[in-house]
């Protein structure tokens, strides 16, 4: 869990992340290169009593879901 704000309102999300982050192989035969994979995140917003809170989930815009999704990957490596 990590505790973020959507529009300016403070509350917590319970994040889970599958796979890993792979760098792009560009250095083959096109053949053999790959493009980069990246984790996949997935999070409930909840209220700050760790609650599940729709109503504040549908006051996310865009922008807080991408950064969101940065915050949980960047405290994700720190850990």
């Amino acid at each position: 869990m990590m505790e973020t704000r959507i529009s300016g309102i403070p509350c917590i999300v319970d994040y889970t992340i599958r796979g890993k982050y792979v760098p792009a192989k560009i250095h083959a035969p096109p053949e053999f290169c790959h493009e980069a994979e990246y984790p996949e995140v997935e999070f409930t917003v909840c209220d700050r009593n760790g609650r599940p809170a729709p109503w504040l989930e549908k006051k996310m815009t865009y922008e807080d879901q991408q950064r969101i999704e940065a915050e949980i990957l960047e405290q994700h490596e720190e850990d």
